[in-house]
């Protein structure tokens, strides 16, 4: 019998059957031995060891399409990267680590900037023009008050879109206006610390139409890189596309003359914010390299 994990939580997994149901799942010891393990996402083979109690095991992972690092999800269409306008003020810099992440791994972004009714039209387009060219969708949405719902619902739609930010910016809330009856736990935002409580505590996969997913998703605080080095970094970059030809090659697009891309940035043809925060990532990487 073939499935879905919909929800993985204290080693068990729950595996939607179409026809059949919702079935409470342990992974085979197999896995743990080839250090391989089952993912909210995955479509597997299950053997029922209680049909009365719906439960069983699962035996096989079926082949993935794509597989996150963080979160840990597998074979989705789209993320939906979701920061707010402000409390907590978005790091721009990690919402441009994860578009990297995903963009390295083919995978398309749709960046949902929260809280649009916190902030002034000044805001909203200072992020419109940071991103309008990064080659992801952006979209400006309000919870509080039901505000860009439906573009965010049309943009989901036919798709398995895993939902990911940090925490405090309103993932759960989101997901509470595109799927009412499910109510996502949401959590305040600690005046204090100015962030968001961890209050979505695994990945568990909503259906919100016909063949329309969505991922929640864990918050977090800190993102990391994977498989992105400095020689790389500037391939992902949508806006450098068109400035590849410098004097020297490869250029790092850093301090190097007649560098094409620094160019654009001095005749705003490349957003200088957008730019910044590419030479701090690449900094980054530079200095965890010596270590």
């Amino acid at each position: 019998m073939s499935g879905r994990i919909m929800k993985g939580i204290a080693g068990f997994y729950y595996v939607f059957v179409e026809g059949s149901g919702l079935y409470e799942c342990k992974a085979k010891g197999i896995f743990r031995h080839d250090k391989k393990k089952p993912l909210v996402g995955d479509y597997v083979e299950i053997e029922i060891t209680d049909e009365k109690e719906m439960s069983g095991s699962i035996v096989k992972i079926l082949p993935r399409r794509n597989q996150l690092i963080r979160p840990e999800v597998a074979n989705i269409d789209q993320a939906l990267v979701i920061f707010a306008l402000t409390n907590p003020e978005p790091n721009l810099v990690m919402l441009d680590k994860m578009i990297l992440q995903y963009q390295c791994q083919n995978i398309p972004v749709i960046i949902c900037f929260n809280k649009e009714d916190l902030a002034d039209m000044s805001m909203l387009e200072e992020m419109r023009a940071i991103y309008e060219n990064s080659g992801c969708k952006l979209l400006f949405t309000s919870t509080e008050k039901g505000q860009g719902i439906d573009e965010v619902r049309a943009a989901l739609r036919n798709r398995t879109t895993s939902v990911a930010g940090p925490s405090g910016v309103g993932k759960s809330s989101l997901i509470n206006c595109l799927l009412p009856e499910v109510q996502v736990e949401t959590g305040t935002v600690s005046k204090k610390l100015k962030r968001g409580r961890h209050t979505t505590r695994h990945s568990e996969i909503f259906q919100i139409a016909t063949d329309s997913y969505i991922m929640d998703t864990p918050g977090f605080s800190s993102f990391e890189l994977f498989d992105i080095t400095k020689e790389n970094l500037g391939s992902y970059y949508e806006e450098f596309a068109s400035y590849g030809d410098c004097r020297f090659l490869p250029c790092s697009h850093t301090h190097e003359p007649g560098c094409q891309v620094k160019e654009a940035v001095q005749n705003a043809k490349i957003n200088e914010k957008r730019y910044e925060q590419y030479v701090q990532i690449y900094r980054e990487i530079k200095e965890q390299r010596r270590y």
